[in-house]
């Protein structure tokens, strides 16, 4: 978009989100302009969902998600900023409208508590998210040190590209501390001051019962661990210590109490448990195989629909920092490929339905590059049957990938975030770089096959046909409360 159609994207969305005084927050992820809301009754769904480079609109409590496509969405956001700062400097509202608002937030606090665990995923996931383009970055730096080092290409640039590209998940427990603290409240450099002591050296010169500490022993779970643990001491702190030595006492209880209680038990603990998250990980799928792969492709769309998926997110980071890469996500990405699969199948057979083949023109290529919620909430979970369908397609393109794990072909992804073609340069396995491709590239063909047919013979009914094909209806808006907080496209 233009500089000029990114302001009027965000001049046509503001009044029909209730305008500026309605506006609690507003932010953005690879897809979504997310705007929390004081009351979510004033948002007019079907208005947005016609406003042009609006693919659709998505409801989560008191939080309106409106979808506009990767690239997009990272312009238009600061335009919506702006316009709602500029309507701010108007004069101060009313008695009564101040009244109203404070009602509203009441109310919409209210909402937001009546989900206590998707609340908890959510805020996990705002402490993963702000790493993700450095995992991306990284994760190609580092496998193209690989793929020079293993061509015997420019030698002298290897070790400085492993340098490069390792560095920032040598320290990623310190990011996470940092993320964790301001998420949930704290002071963010304590948080990351707590869980550096994960990754510092000199742990191993600590007997802890008997027993000497490895340096990132218990990786981005004991960091996430040390940082709320951090958070707590810090708030007990501003609470009981006298405002004059609040400055000296808060950040050395804040840093001293987590660290003692990081290194004689989070450090063992975290560490137990991701070694076990990654033993399970590899026995699921050298043992289940295909039926594995079928039921993590098959299940991970109405994962993402329901904001679940966010719970992998630890999970993800915690297999590339042990084994270099997490083995679930090629598996999970080949959602991605059924729902485009799904996706070509509509188009196919909806021949006089402008609309909906246009949405899906314009869709398609970021399902293509793995950003599957244009294709999901603009196509497939409004018309119902494809979106089924493509679920099939995903289970079938997640069992061919499982079944040869299984077969000894284990790989995965360097880093979290991208997904379909975008995650070729990320992939990394056991039996080299072309059979880990071929496998990958045979997983999502099988996914867009699988998705195309279970969606042209069994995706509409035969009224579902006459109705979209002749204009009668073109699209239903997906029922309220089914959107999900995102993700990077995760899969």
């Amino acid at each position: 978009m233009s500089p000029d159609k990114n302001r009027a994207t965000a001049a046509a969305i503001l009044p029909l989100v209730g305008g500026p005084d309605n506006i609690g927050s507003v932010a953005h992820c690879m897809t979504r302009l997310r705007i929390g809301l004081h009351d979510r009754s004033l948002v007019d769904d079907t208005a947005l969902r016609g406003v042009p480079g609006v693919l659709g609109v998505v409801e989560d409590g008191a939080t309106c998600q409106i979808v506009l496509g990767p690239g997009a969405v990272a312009r238009v956001t600061p335009e919506f900023e702006a316009l709602v700062a500029e309507a701010r400097t108007a004069p101060a509202v009313t008695a009564e409208a101040l009244a109203a608002r404070g009602a509203a937030l009441k109310d919409a606090r209210k909402a937001r508590n009546a989900t206590p665990f998707k609340l908890f995923l959510r805020r996990i996931a705002n402490v993963f998210v702000p790493l993700i383009p450095a995992l991306i970055g990284c994760g190609i730096i580092a496998g193209l040190g690989g793929l020079l080092a293993n061509l015997g290409w420019v030698p002298a640039l290897v070790p400085a590209l492993a340098a490069i590209g390792s560095g920032f998940m040598a320290l990623i427990a310190v990011f996470v501390g940092h993320n964790t603290a301001k998420e949930f409240g704290g002071t963010p450099v304590l948080g990351g001051a707590v869980a550096a002591v994960i990754v510092f050296p000199g742990v191993a010169k600590v007997d802890a019962f008997g027993q000497h500490l490895a340096p990132g022993q218990g990786g981005v779970l004991g960091a996430l661990a040390a940082a709320l643990l951090a958070v707590r001491v810090e708030r007990w702190c501003r609470r009981r210590v006298p405002e004059a030595l609040d400055v000296l006492v808060t950040p050395t209880l804040t840093v001293l109490v987590p660290g003692l209680v990081t290194l004689y038990g989070l450090m063992f603990v975290a560490g137990a448990v991701s070694a076990g998250i990654g033993t399970f990980a590899d026995r699921l799928l050298a043992t289940g195989g295909a039926v594995a792969g079928m039921v993590l492709g098959g299940l991970f769309l109405p994962l993402v629909m329901l904001g679940l998926h966010q719970a992998l997110i630890p999970i993800h980071t915690t297999l590339i920092e042990q084994n270099g890469y997490t083995v679930l996500l090629p598996i999970l990405a080949m959602a991605g490929a059924g729902q485009v699969g799904a996706a070509l199948a509509v188009y196919c057979r909806l021949p006089r339905n402008g609309s909906l083949r246009a949405t899906i023109r314009s869709a398609l290529p970021a399902g293509l590059l793995g950003v599957g919620e244009p294709l999901i909430y603009g196509v497939s979970l409004p018309l119902g049957r494809p979106f089924v369908t493509a679920c099939v397609g995903g289970a079938a393109g997640g069992a061919f990938i499982g079944l040869f794990n299984q077969l000894g072909v284990a790989f995965g992804s360097t880093a979290i975030g991208p997904s379909g073609w975008a995650l070729f340069p990320l992939l990394e396995g056991t039996e080299g770089m072309a059979t880990t491709l071929a496998v990958y590239a045979g997983g999502l063909l099988t996914g867009y096959v699988t998705g195309f047919l279970a969606t042209y013979f069994f995706g509409f009914t035969r009224q579902m046909l006459t109705d979209l094909n002749t204009g009668a209806v073109t699209q239903q808006p997906p029922a309220p409360g089914t959107g999900a907080a995102q993700e990077p496209a995760l899969a």
